[in-house]
């Protein structure tokens, strides 16, 4: 490689930087899928027929952070589960859409009730329903283990696996970028 051609790519590199880093500034509201990006994706049901989804709580506490910091998390998820009802409302996440065949439709009814325009929202999504959200929002994030269509269009894609804290990923990530993690470490240094 030569000195120019290093030194375009570097240049062309900091742009990008700071183009997500612009575009992480703006960011207002965390949208997530639940299977596959807060669950590992597996579906488990009892001997009852009740589903059994694990979260996991790292991105848990992540959300709470995000949400401590005065900004929003929401879910579209394709399939209903009581257990996201119950999750979603312990960490303060709503509005959460379930049973949503069409996430597009559902990401304007999100637009509509929440009042969050759409490059203000950061999308992690995990599989193909996902990509018509993500490629209208202001951010998207894949997880490792995402589809290849979906981490090719992502702007970041996480070292960790849906529910495996590619969430708490996320929102390191996103608040490192806005300058905002090491304030939101420190409130637990007291």
């Amino acid at each position: 490689m030569t000195d120019t051609q290093r030194i375009t790519r570097e240049s062309i590199e900091r742009k990008v930087v700071k183009d997500i880093r612009d575009r992480a500034s703006k960011i207002e509201l965390l949208l997530l899928d639940v299977d596959g990006v807060l669950t590992d994706g597996r579906v488990t049901y009892t001997a009852n027929g009740d589903e059994i989804k694990r979260f996991h709580v790292r991105d848990g506490s992540g959300l709470k952070i995000w949400c401590g910091l005065g900004l929003r998390a929401a879910v579209i998820s394709g399939r209903s589960s009581p257990a996201v009802v119950r999750r979603m409302a312990e960490l303060g996440v709503a509005p959460v859409f379930q049973g949503s065949s069409d996430k597009a439709a559902s990401f304007y009814e999100l637009l509509a009730s929440t009042g969050v325009t759409a490059d203000k929202i950061c999308c992690v999504g995990d599989d193909l329903p996902d990509l018509p959200i993500m490629l209208r929002c202001g951010l998207s994030v894949a997880v490792a283990d995402a589809s290849e269509e979906v981490r090719a269009v992502a702007a970041y894609t996480t070292a960790e696996k849906g529910g495996r804290g590619a969430v708490r990923e996320t929102i390191e990530w996103l608040l490192k970028l806005r300058g905002q993690w090491t304030a939101a470490v420190d409130q637990f240094r007291v």
